[in-house]
Formats: structure tokens, sequence, C-alpha cells
């Protein structure tokens, strides 16, 4: 199983639309790919001096073969969604794991 964690550093003004937007469009166009069963989204649970928060999205493929046919198929066009609505104000922080 290949786990595929972006975690976004969000700024305060915007969280709840981000919060939203993830839940109701976003998340579920990822899922709509058919290369994710599942997934799972967080709050890291720590103070920022900012008031920005950290979100994390974990979406769990079968195989590295989904996780690559997602990057070569449809994450350009899913982050340049993600950077047109929130800009600057929502950073993403990639990484891919194994399950051993």
């Amino acid at each position: 199983m290949i786990l595929y964690n972006i975690t976004f550093n969000v700024s305060p003004d915007i969280e709840q639309d981000f919060i939203s937007w993830m839940k109701e469009i976003h998340i579920p166009e990822v899922l709509g790919t058919g290369k994710f069963h599942e997934h799972k989204f967080f709050r890291l649970l720590h103070d920022s001096e900012d008031g920005s928060s950290n979100l994390c999205v974990q979406y769990f493929a079968e195989s590295i073969e989904d996780m690559m046919a997602y990057e070569k198929e449809h994450a350009a066009g899913l982050r340049s969604k993600t950077q047109g609505k929130f800009g600057d104000k929502a950073i993403a922080f990639r990484t891919l794991l194994e399950s051993i």
C-alpha cells in the first residue's frame, strides 16, 4: 500500500473556506480519479507564531503504479486548481510513503 500525504500550511483568514473546499470539492475530485481507495483529513495539533494551521490529507493507493498514474494523468490539473483558488495562503508539502 502507498500513502500519499499532503500537508498544507494554511493562512488563518482562509482556513474555514479551505477546509470546506477540500471536503466538498478537492478530495472528491482526487478520489474520483480512481487511483486511491481511501483518504483521511487531519489538523496537526500545535501552536504557530503566525496563527496558521497545518492540515494534512492522506490518500491511500493500492500500488506505486496507481500513484504514478495519478501523478501523470491528474496531479498537475488538481494542483493548479488549488493554487488558483488559494495562492500562497495554502502552501503544500508532499510526501510518499510505502507500507512495509
